[in-house]
């Protein structure tokens, strides 16, 4: 049950209404639970919802396929059940397997430069850093670890709310459910 629970319809003030309406048409996204708790304050839906921009620019950094299997990296890092969930879906409905995934070494160490940053509160050894580093440019880095620092906050926000996972990832949470919940 979820801490603060979604907004709804008859709650939504004009201003939130219309900041929903914009995202939908512009990110051609759903307003998922996590979006409509956001939406108790206008503020927060703002500043949370520039995770679309930044996650753009990750996948012109990336690639498609890596920028959603860095995301998962970190959201599983952080123990976030609706963050990973989201992304297993998106593993899945590419049709890979999560737990099976084929990684070159420069693949696995984008992830493991992204769980790291989640497990470690960002305290990462300089070889895990230093393995991507060699890659990509300053700028790239900078977009990378703020991302992941966004990611993060999305995390924590999921985890501190308990929002629930919505009904169209279900079946995508891993099996057991509860693997998540230590």
């Amino acid at each position: 049950m979820p801490r603060i629970p979604p907004v709804n319809d008859s709650e939504l003030k004009p201003s939130v209404k219309d900041a929903f309406e914009r995202h939908v048409k512009e990110y051609h996204a759903r307003v998922t639970n996590m979006k409509a708790t956001l939406g108790h304050s206008l503020l927060s839906f703002e500043v949370y919802m520039q995770w679309y921009p930044l996650y753009r620019e990750v996948e012109r950094i990336l690639g498609k396929r890596l920028a959603y299997l860095f995301a998962w990296s970190i959201s599983t890092a952080a123990d976030c059940p609706l963050c990973s969930t989201f992304f297993r879906k998106i593993i899945i409905d590419a049709g890979e397997k999560p737990e099976s995934l084929v990684l070159s070494t420069a693949e696995q160490d984008v992830l493991t430069f992204g769980s790291n940053i989640a497990k470690q509160r960002g305290n990462i050894d300089n070889d895990v850093y230093d393995a991507i580093a060699k890659t990509y440019t300053r700028e790239e880095m900078v977009v990378l670890v703020a991302f992941a620092g966004q990611m993060i906050a999305t995390n924590i926000f999921n985890n501190v709310m308990e929002t629930s996972i919505d009904d169209y990832l279900v079946e995508y949470l891993p099996s057991p459910p509860n693997a998540f919940f230590k």
